[in-house]
């Protein structure tokens, strides 16, 4: 059976389409009595307005913006990759996505660039977020404007924003607790955990996690959390100190970025290495399960983050609920032995310099 037309109800109101129409979107310039009609009509019929058909036909151009972390960490080159895809794919939709930088681990430049935003020029914002009062402020400030805001990987707390789209960190965390006790059935040892950052709501998360499934584990100890700022070579140093230090350290959890120094690090061992979980399949993180340098890796699916970021998005600008349950990923847990065949080598490259390129502005810092 085909759905109710707007023609239907105008017909069924006994009343012309353009005063269903008006009706509908609320123009006014209907006689009360023409009005009723045309509602009780959408009533009986079931009449449900196609948001999308209607907006193409207002030719109505959508203005989303995503905030992302500076830096050449593979994660984050790999989300902004996926928003330029999807900027390309989504062009014929009539919608118009703005990707800008910030510094990582920034509370204040975050909230600077959110504050620079022009609720007159932006439909919904999708931000990696970091705590603090002043971002909490800022969103509450947009979304008073009209402007829907979605956090991505990382949540705010206490602000309110429109919805979260990420995995489950705290889950992400009591997952590798349970990776390091199934490798240490039948021993004892020492869980070296690594973060980022610890203001990074994320990666606190992923240690909290971490400390509440290992708090009370028989032989198994949490050493000092090391704060590597997600950069190489600060990592290997760091990792690297630890492990010289503390040659009883019999596991490793790695909850941010900069990877590839920790590879070093267990590259230069020169011993048996510790049982190690990492974030992310990057294509570094990739050739150390290969190699056998980690044991495993746990993806949060960023292509699959920012196609649900733009859908709630696109829904929130509509006027219509963000879709149930869209925003929640549910990561994927690599062995050396389930790694997807085509995976690229290499990921796409994203340009440095600000650029115009399809419908996608891309900007170093400022919103």
């Amino acid at each position: 059976m085909r759905k109710p037309t707007l023609h239907d109800v105008a017909r069924a109101a006994g009343v012309s389409y353009a005063t269903a129409d008006r009706v509908l979107n609320a123009r006014g310039g209907v006689a009360a009595k023409s009005e009723a009609r045309v509602r009780a009509a959408i009533e009986a019929l079931g009449y449900t307005r196609d948001v999308h058909a209607a907006n193409l036909s207002r030719r109505r151009l959508y203005r989303f913006r995503f905030l992302l972390p500076d830096g050449d960490h593979s994660f984050f080159r790999a989300l902004r990759a996926a928003v330029l895809a999807e900027a390309g794919a989504r062009a014929g939709d009539r919608v118009r996505i703005t990707l800008s930088e910030v510094p990582a681990f920034d509370a204040e430049a975050l909230a600077d660039a959110l504050e620079r935003v022009d609720p007159e020029a932006c439909d919904g914002l999708a931000i990696v977020a970091s705590g603090s009062a002043r971002v909490s402020a800022a969103i509450a400030g947009l979304r008073a404007g009209g402007v829907a805001v979605v956090t991505l990987v990382s949540d705010a707390p206490g602000a309110e924003r429109d919805a979260y789209v990420g995995i489950d960190n705290l889950v992400a965390g009591r997952t590798a607790a349970r990776l390091m006790r199934l490798g240490h059935t039948g021993r004892s040892g020492l869980v070296l955990p690594v973060v980022g950052a610890r203001a990074a709501q994320d990666h606190a998360e992923r240690l909290a996690g971490l400390e509440q499934s290992l708090s009370g584990a028989p032989g198994l100890a949490l050493l000092p959390v090391v704060e590597a700022f997600d950069s190489p070579s600060r990592m290997r140093a760091l990792v690297g100190a630890a492990l010289a230090r503390e040659p009883g350290i019999s596991g490793i959890y790695s909850m941010g970025a900069g990877n590839r120094g920790l590879v070093e690090a267990l590259r230069a061992l020169g011993r048996p290495r510790p049982l190690v979980v990492l974030h992310e399949l990057v294509p570094h993180a990739r050739e150390a399960l290969e190699a056998g340098l980690v044991d495993a890796v746990i993806d949060q699916k960023p292509v699959q983050e920012v196609a649900a970021a733009l859908d709630i998005l696109r829904a929130l600008a509509d006027g219509r609920p963000a879709p149930a349950g869209r925003g929640a990923i549910t990561p994927a847990i690599y062995l050396p032995e389930n790694l997807p065949a085509n995976l690229p080598a290499n990921l796409p490259a994203c340009p440095a310099r600000a650029e115009e390129d399809n419908n996608t502005t891309r900007t170093g810092g400022a919103a």
